[in-house]
């Protein structure tokens, strides 16, 4: 004991003290802070708050005016503390209270029923210009099913590269398939709408200025830039950074074991032949447990398929769906 306590720097009288009687027995403080608000200027803060003059009127206006006129009641902190205390503390004024309402939820239970794209910038070797790479992907399989760089950002080339992504898939109409994308103008120009609605594409879109709502897309990027064969110089030319960006996708499809899907390439899973190497998996598991199982204290590790993958999902997953979902 003496030991313990010399280590968490604690008197071992004072931890005896506290085994043998669990009462809180500290006294005080007795005092009251001298810059406490008295019960008359709360209810003047409360009065004035509320009244007429200053009933749309922000703490921070209302001191401001008030001191116009010579007055001080009380800070700009202790009108916010006093009305919060009071539950008084709403939106005030006839403007309607902003909301961001989350986008509609969306679940995919396989490959090509919902894709996700942004635009990202890479560098170029002349300072303040940017090439700008425009990558889609199918948020079930995280298979990167199209991506091109160009010189400039519009939703004319959004419009032309979605048209090709979509035949080279075999995508059609009755596959219903979702889009989700940012507010951007390439996004939601009227020629990328027109587009989608040609093609039988259910568009969806984040909340303005919230990145959390397009999480694939943005996950994506940051394994774009800090993969191993990211460049460490920017890119000589347009030719050279589509380049890497053929090499890139063709590493991340086929080769790269993802993390999100039990650690199995995006084509695999794509493809459905995620399925069969998880099988695989598990039995080797099952193997090594049964031949020393005294290195096992729990269950192996979690190979089941992941069913389906949530997008802005507005309802929360239970433990025991927790493990088959992303």
């Amino acid at each position: 004991m003496a030991a313990c306590c010399e280590v968490l720097l604690l008197c071992q009288r004072r931890y005896e003290r506290w085994v043998k009687n669990l009462e809180d027995r500290r006294r005080g403080p007795n005092t009251e802070p001298k810059n406490k608000l008295s019960d008359e200027v709360k209810e003047m803060i409360i009065s004035t708050a509320n009244s007429k003059k200053y009933k749309d009127k922000s703490p921070w206006q209302i001191v401001a005016m008030e001191a116009d006129e010579g007055n001080y009641i009380a800070s700009e902190s202790s009108f916010y503390r006093v009305l919060r205390l009071e539950k008084l503390l709403a939106h005030r004024g006839r403007s309607k209270v902003p909301s961001k309402k989350k986008p509609m939820p969306l679940i995919a239970y396989g490959p090509n029923e919902i894709w996700s794209w942004d635009i990202t910038y890479l560098p170029t070797q002349v300072r303040g210009q940017h090439y700008y790479l425009y990558m889609f992907m199918d948020i079930f399989s995280r298979y990167i099913v199209g991506a091109e760089v160009y010189e400039r950002e519009g939703m004319d080339l959004s419009s032309e590269l979605i048209s090709a992504i979509y035949n080279k898939n075999n995508i059609t109409r009755d596959m219903n398939l979702h889009l989700h994308a940012d507010n951007g103008g390439s996004m939601k120009g009227a020629t990328m709408l027109a587009t989608l609605q040609q093609l039988g594409v259910v568009p969806s879109f984040s909340r303005p200025s919230v990145s959390n709502d397009n999480p694939f897309s943005e996950s994506l990027f940051k394994t774009t830039k800090y993969c191993p064969m990211y460049p460490s110089k920017p890119f000589a030319s347009l030719e050279e950074a589509r380049a890497w960006v053929i090499k890139f996708t063709t590493w991340y499809n086929e080769e790269h074991l993802h993390g999100s899907i039990k650690f199995v390439t995006p084509l695999s899973r794509h493809e459905g032949k995620d399925v069969e190497i998880l099988q695989r998996r598990k039995l080797v598991y099952l193997k090594a447990k049964e031949e020393n199982p005294e290195r096992w204290s729990n269950n192996i590790k979690n190979f089941d398929f992941i069913t389906s993958v949530h997008l802005n999902s507005s309802n929360k997953v239970s433990k025991n769906d927790k493990k088959n979902v992303a």
